[in-house]
């Protein structure tokens, strides 16, 4: 009888193992799936930061030119108008 008991007692354990591996492949999966998911939402955020910054570039560059632009035409009138101060000439 004792025997028996402790088979039963094995068996018993045995299953307690099994229902543990269980939830621990149902909680692997669960964390795998929150990954995948962190995973994805990093690349869109990282994906979407990279086209702002590009856009903030090709501004800054727009921007840049115009100015460029504009200083050139300041310098243009300045000449025309023979004021001396932005030719370098004091």
């Amino acid at each position: 009888m004792n025997d028996r008991n402790e088979i039963y007692n094995l068996q018993k354990r045995i299953q307690e193992l099994e229902e543990r591996v269980e939830q621990l492949r149902l909680s692997r999966r669960v964390l795998m799936y929150l990954i995948e998911k962190i995973e994805k939402e990093r690349t869109f955020y990282l994906n979407k930061l990279e086209r702002e910054n590009q856009r903030l570039h090709q501004d800054n560059y727009r921007y840049a030119r115009r100015l460029l632009s504009k200083n050139r035409q300041i310098i243009e009138l300045e000449e025309k108008l023979g004021n001396p101060t932005s030719s370098g000439e004091i």
